[in-house]
């Protein structure tokens, strides 16, 4: 198909549970989190780093639960939404800079049966606060930790970005990035739409030799992502 042909109709993430690709490195977390609503104190913080699937899995559990959704730029009104019974989902809960409003937001979450999750990078004992009660109750939070993705989770989440974009990769070009792309997300997503682009902009199919070009043969006349 020429590439003035090519239709491109590229899906709005949904975080459908089951699109989210479960390995050694987070089945625990998984498990932990669909212990609601009997967390411990009703509170429970998903940590991780960039890319291993924070937002998906908390973004499926507020649309199960109908949690009330928060992030961490936002002040004020927090305490005000979550002092029903509903759930509770705060995202970035790390830059929260509202620690009263925080500390309440434990409180509140361990007196009723909706349930408080919070995600961030990093452990909740290592969040920046001056309020000792607020110290106190991060170091006792449960945490389900999520590692950085594996071979299984890197290859199905490129499975699903090329779906996305309307693309069957074969196990061949799938095998063939993860062994040679950065572990990471981000550089998952960047690989898949500069294939898609490439393949659009020559009117070639995806495939293993295309992606072989780009690994090797365009780093060296520049950055590979530079155009992106």
């Amino acid at each position: 198909m020429s590439a003035q042909l090519r239709l491109k109709l590229e899906r709005q993430p949904a975080y459908r549970r089951e699109d989210f690709i479960l390995s050694a490195v987070n089945g625990a977390a998984v498990d932990t989190l669909d212990r609601w609503p009997a967390w411990h104190g009703g509170v429970l913080a998903l940590v991780g780093p960039p890319g291993s699937g924070k937002t998906h899995l908390a973004r499926s559990w507020a649309e199960r639960t109908g949690a009330l959704l928060f992030d961490g730029s936002e002040q004020g009104h927090i305490l005000d939404a979550a002092a029903g019974s509903a759930p509770v989902l705060v995202e970035d809960a790390d830059r929260l800079e509202d620690h009263e409003a925080l500390f309440h937001l434990i409180n509140i979450a361990g007196r009723t049966s909706g349930g408080l999750l919070l995600t961030a990078r990093t452990l909740p004992a290592a969040w920046p606060t001056v309020l000792p009660d607020l110290k106190s109750r991060l170091n006792a939070l449960p945490v389900a930790e999520l590692g950085p993705p594996d071979d299984v989770i890197l290859t199905g989440v490129m499975r699903n970005l090329f779906r996305d974009r309307n693309i069957r990769a074969s196990d061949e070009l799938l095998a063939y990035l993860v062994r040679r792309i950065d572990r990471s997300l981000p550089d998952a997503q960047r690989m898949v739409a500069r294939l898609d682009d490439v393949a659009d902009l020559e009117g070639r199919a995806v495939s293993r030799s295309l992606a072989r070009q780009i690994l090797e043969v365009e780093p060296r006349e520049g950055d590979l992502f530079g155009d992106l």
